[in-house]
């Protein structure tokens, strides 16, 4: 058989495979899969092989089954051809010992098949994990069986219903890995045949028991971080069956419960959501010569949205400049941006000498002069036209002649903006999404000067920070929020029709939603988007009907969050609380609502 997907070599009694799909980090095909069992099977009849070494490349030792070769099958072609488990199984029925030498990634279906062999041995540097969850489904190739027995149902319940990845250093820890070394494959071949014979068959290994409280807590961790999924509740639940049935039958249900999951309308929303990304992720062919990774940042306006900013970029161990106008307006950037390392220091995401690190990136300043040396200056400033093109010349004055120069704006004409400078091909929009630390979007606003060079820094900066990039022509609210808006429209409808906004937010993250659109709006700003609804006054159409419930709120100085009220009450120390004040302004502003909500409600139910 001719091997396009994997390369053989024989070293003395040791027969070495490499899985060799470099292009598509070894992903596991049908191909590819066929290859291998050709190639144990013929170890397996060769005399003077001894044992088998399984390895990859430095960069993957197999990042998962191929997703495009599953995507675009229909459940009884999956279901005829058997379809991932048909040929997966050939190194649990080989007779000589199987080496998996792992570096690099080792994820869902690359995992599953480390797993089927006798011994694990893997790179500090080695990612292990069971990340299926993400794409709607659950392993299909006996991960929920496999990894249980292996380090116990406790481990289990951290790892696959969350997709969790860990180290190879890790895996060792917990039993998944049998030994780390720095260069797996040469450490492979020196293995003690003995230590090989003495190994107990997976088959053997009990998965143990772990208390009920295990499997609620997963159940709720489950629901908290994939609100409304299926997948990691099924997944929690097959988990259990390994602790308490055969491989065999365990291996059979986990087949039935990855077929049915695998056809499901959200494990086909989510594969659509995995490809757009990854799409959207390439950087164009004309714009990869102009790529550079922006080291040294700056930041005009430490605002909500500025310091946020600013702090995605420390979080990646840049260097960042903050300026503002005056000492009063850098305290508050100070503030805003030690609020967000004091959030990541209490949720456990950074301990104390991260948070060190990113205080000591930091520069805050009010002299443009001290932004000299910059790769990139974002402004961040008050959605205004004249204020945003001031700050723009001040920042083409300041900065070197390669700096690029970009524009924060939710809403306005980027175009516009350029014109302010002498040069404006060194502008680019990068949209932010609040939490900007947070949010994965990145809008990349193309304007009609902008230069090549500064389009690939939105790219950098998109890569830098682990965001997805969208390039938006120049309009009005670009794509982002031409949709948000349309979403807010309805929103407002349903206030006017006896809804609180804490009820329409509610809902929709009972939907699925990470919070709803009233709380949306407290964490951006209200008046972002009030200065924007005064901008679109003049040329609004009159026969569309416009909801005022908004600017009410603004007038009453409620801008979010910023102003500790919006929607929502923000007590200095604590979460946001339901305001009574919104329920007065809504009935006061719409007629139709001048009864009790207790009416409402009674009448509704």
């Amino acid at each position: 058989m001719k091997y396009e997907n994997i390369l053989v070599e024989i070293k003395g009694s040791v027969g070495l495979i490499t899985l060799h799909r470099p292009q598509a980090l070894n992903a596991l095909c049908a191909a590819l899969m066929d290859e291998l069992t050709h190639a144990i099977g013929a170890m397996e009849e060769n005399d003077a092989i001894g044992c088998m070494v399984l390895t990859g490349s430095a960069k993957a030792f197999a990042a998962g089954a191929d997703i495009k070769e599953m995507a675009g099958k229909k459940y009884i072609d999956v279901f005829r051809e058997d379809f991932i488990t048909a040929n997966w199984e050939a190194a649990t029925r080989a007779r000589k010992p199987i080496i998996a030498a792992v570096a690099g990634y080792a994820l869902g279906g690359g995992c599953e098949l480390a797993m089927m062999c006798d011994f694990i041995l893997a790179a500090d540097t080695a990612k292990f994990g069971q990340p299926e969850i993400n794409l709607g489904v659950i392993p299909g190739a006996g991960g929920t069986q496999r990894l249980p027995r292996l380090v116990g149902l406790g481990e289990a319940l951290k790892l696959v219903p969350t997709g969790k990845a860990i180290t190879g250093r890790e895996a060792k820890e917990i039993g998944l890995v049998n030994e780390v070394d720095d260069d797996p494959p040469s450490f492979a071949a020196m293995i003690d045949g003995e230590r090989l014979e003495m190994l107990v068959p997976i088959s053997e290994l009990n998965a143990g028991e772990v208390d009920e409280t295990h499997y609620e807590s997963a159940r709720v961790l489950a629901k908290k971080r994939m609100r409304g999924q299926i997948a990691p509740l099924k997944a929690i639940d097959l988990l259990r069956v390994a602790g308490a049935e055969t491989l065999e039958a365990g291996m059979k249900r986990e087949r039935d419960v990855f077929l049915d999951l695998r056809q499901s309308d959200q494990a086909r929303a989510l594969r659509h959501i995995f490809f757009a990304e990854r799409g959207a992720k390439k950087i164009p062919a004309a714009l990869k010569p102009h790529i550079k990774t922006p080291d040294h940042v700056a930041v005009v306006g430490g605002g909500t949205m500025g310091a946020a900013i600013a702090y995605a970029f420390l979080s990646t161990c840049a260097e960042v400049v903050v300026l503002e106008t005056d000492v009063d307006g850098l305290a508050r950037a100070s503030a805003n941006i030690e609020a967000l390392i004091s959030n990541s220091l209490s949720s456990g995401r950074i301990d104390e000498t991260a948070a060190n690190a990113r205080r000591n990136q930091l520069t805050l300043t009010t002299n443009y002069q001290d932004l000299a040396g910059v790769d990139l200056a974002i402004e961040a400033v008050f959605e205004d036209g004249s204020v945003k093109q001031n700050v723009l010349r001040s920042l083409e004055a300041a900065l070197r002649p390669d700096a690029v120069i970009a524009t924060n704006t939710s809403y306005l004409d980027v175009n516009m903006l350029a014109a302010a400078l002498a040069d404006p091909s060194r502008l680019v929009g990068l949209h932010f999404f609040a939490p900007a630390h947070i949010m994965k979007l990145l809008e990349i606003v193309k304007g009609e000067m902008a230069s090549p060079k500064a389009l690939a820094m939105g790219y950098a900066v998109a890569k830098r920070l682990g965001k997805i990039p969208v390039v938006a022509a120049v309009c009005d609210g670009f794509i982002g929020n031409r949709i948000l808006a349309r979403y807010r429209e309805a929103a407002d409808s349903l206030l006017m029709d006896g809804c609180t906004p804490w009820d329409i937010d509610a809902a929709m993250v009972d939907f699925g939603y990470a919070m709803g659109p009233y709380a949306a709006q407290d964490l951006s700003g209200l008046d972002i988007a009030h200065a924007n609804r005064r901008r679109q006054d003049a040329t609004r159409d009159p026969a569309r009907r416009y909801i005022p419930i908004a600017d009410h709120v603004v007038a009453a100085g409620r801008l979010g969050r910023k102003t500790g009220a919006g929607w929502y009450h923000y007590p200095a120390d604590g979460d946001r609380q339901i305001d009574p004040a919104i329920e007065t302004i809504i009935l006061f502003r719409n007629p139709l609502l001048r009864c009790s909500w207790n009416t409402i409600f009674s009448t509704l139910k």
